[in-house]
């Protein structure tokens, strides 16, 4: 019993708070639940079977009892997880898209209106630059792939910011544009895609605010293709070169699970 309580234990201290775990932690921590429950009904059907042909044995009835006790709350356990992991992949998204969101709304903000300055009348006017970006069509693309990531439609989103990106190379949310396809394929469990995707971004835009975040992704994508080594040195990199952010605090925390 102290053997799979300190399992259990084990399992529970890499719980993190729903806001800083990702859903690659919560479904590895269920993974874990879910092995020590199978575990204890393995040997709940040994202890019965050998019952049954010893009567003598009647004396672990009590020992099956709390074993029974402890599947069920690891079960109970696992379900919480699960419920977890279900809501965490949401409310991360809104968390961030909302964010977006005001950015896009502080970037259509700022465009200064445009002036009627006096044009001397011996100057001729210049004809307005038909390739110049229409700063109020920049900002309703951004917003319909935006949206799209947000109803959780990650292929609409994926063709709407690639469609951005295409239009508008240069706008000031074309790094926000290349990490949400990224996360869009993190999403639909495409980690190799996903892993270029945030690479691109990390090499593309080396000053944007989103480089921590896309190295904590590229981390995670690397976690779920089985490069333990990689999504170490990612995450070290992340710790140093981006001390303060939120990333690197998350980026922190799994390093020490990882050592």
């Amino acid at each position: 019993m102290r053997r799979y309580a300190l399992i259990f234990a084990g399992a529970l201290a890499l719980a993190q708070p729903a806001w800083a775990v990702s859903t690659t932690e919560l479904a590895s921590q269920v993974q874990a639940l879910q092995q020590v429950a199978g575990e204890l009904d393995a040997r709940l059907g040994r202890l019965e079977a050998a019952i049954q042909q010893n009567p003598q044995l009647l004396g672990l009835l009590n020992e099956v009892e709390m074993l029974k006790a402890e599947v069920a709350k690891l079960r109970g356990q696992a379900e919480v997880q699960v419920h977890q992991m279900d809501t965490l992949g949401k409310r991360q998204n809104d968390l961030y898209a909302d964010l977006d969101q005001r950015i896009a709304d502080l970037a259509k903000a700022g465009q200064p209106a445009p002036a009627a300055a006096a044009v001397p009348p011996a100057e001729p006017v210049a004809a307005e630059d038909p390739a110049q970006p229409d700063a109020l069509a920049e900002s309703r693309s951004y917003e319909a792939a935006l949206s799209q990531f947000r109803e959780a439609n990650y292929a609409g989103a994926i063709a709407g910011f690639s469609s951005f990106l295409k239009a508008y190379p240069a706008s000031t949310l074309a790094s926000n544009a290349q990490y949400w396809i990224g996360y869009s394929y993190y999403a639909l469990k495409d980690y190799k895609s996903a892993l270029a995707h945030q690479q691109k971004l990390v090499a593309a835009y080396p000053a944007s605010a989103k480089v921590p975040d896309a190295l904590l992704n590229i981390a995670t994508n690397q976690l779920a293709l089985d490069n333990l080594d990689g999504a170490r040195k990612t995450l070290e990199a992340l710790v140093a070169q981006h001390p303060g952010t939120n990333a690197a605090a998350l980026a922190a925390r799994r390093l020490a699970t990882l050592k």
